[in-house]
């Protein structure tokens, strides 16, 4: 009995997580599992939730979180770097099972460099091999042990490349479950705002790239619709991101914002103004209805058209219709397209259209039943305790 308690608490778990939201995801399952494995020690990369955790972190994700083609180019040196040091780490420490979490350039390098080693792969919110590169399917089929997906859709075509994947639920869903906000009326009254004011919200991404292109053209057209509808804008600022950056692109509209969590920008506003990713599945689940943006450097845009397969760029209209549906649930800018004319004319035809408006909030609670009830976190732990 003693032996094996002993074991237990030699255990050691190699985690990768190279995004924000990855370390957000892993820390839930890294915290259902330490209640469950005594003196489990969990080593790699992640953020500030992780290291809160104890988990010892050799790389922060701040040093990892690289958007677009071109800027992934120019930091390939210090990627070769951080794999070159992982795999030392991985040799130094053989742990005996890894949680890889999203980041499919990195991740799948060292799935099949952890596989040969015979170390466990569980792979928890697959690569998008659905909406491009379709050819990691067959790195995914030989160096993961367990995959673990967070849409639906996704099930089935992992199916069809001959790949059991378990649909665990999104944890994005699970994330607000556990929000305790206040009713607006009281929202409201902090902050001064009358009842019958429009609240339209800004969210305007979490990287630095995608703040500089889109802020820009949303603070434009905050201006216009001001002097429109007296809007009052909330503004969500990604907690992680240098506040200055979006203080010198909001002194330029010349326009008081009210600071606001994401969550709370998604919770109390009438209408979204919101970068493509993440936030439009958690706007989603609360029904509000966006209008979807998105612009990146002309060469990382013309790259991306020729790669990416999809009708739909917003997780929103993919949830909501699927991977093969041309209709769009919410209306998407995207590049040149996602000029503030435009947005203010995307804005003013749901302000002023009342069915269209409460039919684009319907049909995306009604999506949200498809992102699972239960909790991701914990089946995903379930696995992990399985392999250690």
């Amino acid at each position: 009995m003693f032996q094996s308690s002993r074991r237990m608490q030699d255990r050691k778990l190699f985690v990768l997580a190279g995004e924000v939201s990855g370390d957000l995801h892993a820390s839930e399952v890294i915290k259902v599992v330490q209640t469950q494995c005594d003196g489990l020690k969990v080593f790699g990369t992640g953020g500030r939730m992780l290291r809160a955790l104890g988990v010892e972190l050799l790389y922060d994700v701040g040093d990892l979180s690289v958007m677009g083609f071109v800027e992934v180019v120019k930091q390939a040196f210090l990627l070769r770097k951080v794999i070159r040091d992982l795999k030392d780490a991985i040799e130094r420490e053989k742990p005996d099972a890894a949680l890889l979490v999203d980041y499919p350039g990195m991740n799948l390098v060292m799935a099949e460099y952890l596989h040969h080693l015979g170390i466990p792969v569980i792979y928890y919110i697959s690569p998008k091999v659905w909406a491009w590169k379709e050819g990691r399917v067959r790195k995914i089929r030989e160096y993961v042990d367990h995959l673990m997906v967070i849409f639906d859709f996704e099930e089935e075509f992992y199916r069809r490349h001959g790949i059991t994947a378990d649909f665990v639920g999104n944890p994005v869903v699970e994330e607000i479950a556990r929000l305790q906000l206040p009713p607006k009326e009281e929202f409201l009254r902090e902050h001064g705002i009358g009842e019958r004011r429009k609240l339209i919200g800004l969210l305007p991404g979490s990287r630095k790239q995608e703040i500089a292109f889109v802020c820009p053209e949303i603070l434009r057209a905050a201006k216009k619709l001001r002097e429109k509808y007296g809007a009052v804008f909330l503004m969500g600022r990604a907690p992680h991101v240098d506040h200055r950056l979006y203080d010198s692109c909001s002194k330029a509209a010349g326009i008081p914002f009210v600071d606001c969590s994401a969550y709370e920008v998604m919770r109390y506003s009438d209408l979204l103004l919101v970068t493509s990713g993440t936030a439009t599945l958690e706007a989603l689940c609360f029904g509000t209805p966006m209008i979807v943006l998105y612009k990146t450097g002309w060469l990382n845009y013309a790259i991306g058209k020729r790669l990416v397969r999809l009708h739909s760029i917003s997780l929103a209209n993919l949830v909501a219709n699927g991977l093969y549906v041309r209709e769009r649930t919410v209306p998407e800018l995207l590049q040149h397209e996602m000029k503030a004319e435009r947005i203010v004319d995307e804005v003013s035809r749901l302000l002023d259209d009342a069915a269209a408006f409460r039919k684009m909030g319907q049909e995306l609670l009604a999506a949200r039943e498809k992102l699972g009830a239960a909790s991701p976190s914990k089946k995903v732990a379930s696995v992990l305790n399985r392999y250690l």
